[in-house]
């Protein structure tokens, strides 16, 4: 699907015809323009011709069905992957790719492993999510947040993560609020600041993953051009901005960021942010790192709760299913 072909094939029709395309690709969750029976059947064979709605994909569902995660085939023959996770609060969200592959080759991520290959255009971020709504439709729920927290750096990619945004916001389409998206970043401070103001109050979230500049730059080697002391103040001028909250992600790897120094190391950084919380996440492996102890963990969480740390632990979704960023489209090829 690409949005500037339904614009091109929509110059010469009446103006409400954008809006009941809308309704039917974005509110009715058509996956065929028979569907589309409140169009002209000459225009619904023009768009069956020239503005597919089929989504070429390969699901694997978790063995408690909590996740779903979609290896989806784009029109070059490459691959990206969008993951579905069911909480249950009845929230259902979806971690979307923002570009093939990833250029920043973190250490401890799958996505790294295949490289760049290229961005993903807004039609391409947006048909990730209308592939697990037309699934949920089939149960009555809905998507009801979307996370940039899939393959590729959502900031290197900011243009057209954005657009993404725009067109599932749009009231006369998804209508999905603003408050219910989230982008995460390894902190590349230009999108940080952009993010502060762009408007809209998106979510934001910081894949930290250490206390320290040393550490960092041994896992993600971008972080030797982002010092945490420059992320801190982008992410104060994103509060200040947006009096949101942001939250810091942690992922957990045995005998690399997890020893109780790290923990203290980490919570006197902390506390030069003004509004945020720490996401402990248990390392779902993928390469040569090892995911912490359970109750290493536990006594890391300790000591950043006893220094008056927030802190949130998420739950692991889709082991069973190669859920990590990249797991799927690695193996697949």
């Amino acid at each position: 699907m690409h949005i500037k072909n339904l614009y091109e094939i929509l110059k010469n029709e009446p103006k409400y015809r954008e809006k009941q395309i809308k309704t039917a690709i974005f509110q009715k969750l058509i996956e065929d323009w028979s569907e589309a029976t409140t169009l002209p059947l000459v225009l619904r064979e023009k768009l069956k011709k020239e503005f597919d709605l089929s989504i070429r994909a390969k699901t694997f569902f978790s063995n408690d069905k909590k996740t779903a995660k979609a290896l989806i085939r784009l029109n070059d023959g490459l691959a990206i992957e969008a993951v579905l996770m069911r909480h249950e609060d009845n929230r259902n969200t979806v971690c979307v790719s923002s570009q093939v592959g990833c250029p920043l080759k973190c250490a401890f991520c799958a996505t790294g492993q295949m490289g760049f290959k290229r961005n993903l255009d807004a039609m391409e971020i947006v048909e990730q999510v209308l592939f697990f709504a037309r699934y949920l439709k089939k149960t009555q729920k809905k998507i009801t947040n979307v996370v940039f927290m899939g393959m590729g750096e959502p900031f290197l990619n900011i243009d057209n993560v954005f657009e993404a945004i725009k067109i599932l916001n749009d009231k006369e389409g998804f209508n999905l609020g603003m408050r219910h998206f989230s982008i995460s970043t390894i902190g590349i401070i230009e999108g940080i600041n952009e993010l502060a103001g762009w408007g809209p109050k998106i979510n934001l979230a910081v894949s930290l993953h250490a206390p320290n500049d040393k550490i960092r730059a041994e896992i993600i080697p971008i972080a030797q051009k982002y010092p945490m002391e420059e992320i801190i103040k982008a992410l104060k001028n994103y509060i200040k901005k947006t009096n949101r909250r942001v939250m810091i992600e942690y992922i957990m790897m045995k005998g690399i960021n997890d020893s109780l120094d790290c923990a203290a190391e980490l919570a006197e950084a902390m506390k030069k942010i003004p509004l945020f919380f720490v996401n402990l996440i248990a390392y779902n492996q993928t390469g040569a790192f090892r995911a912490s102890e359970s109750l290493q963990i536990k006594k890391f969480r300790e000591v950043l709760e006893k220094k008056g740390i927030s802190i949130t632990q998420r739950y692991k979704f889709g082991q069973d299913i190669d859920a990590a960023c990249g797991q799927l489209a690695v193996k697949s090829r």
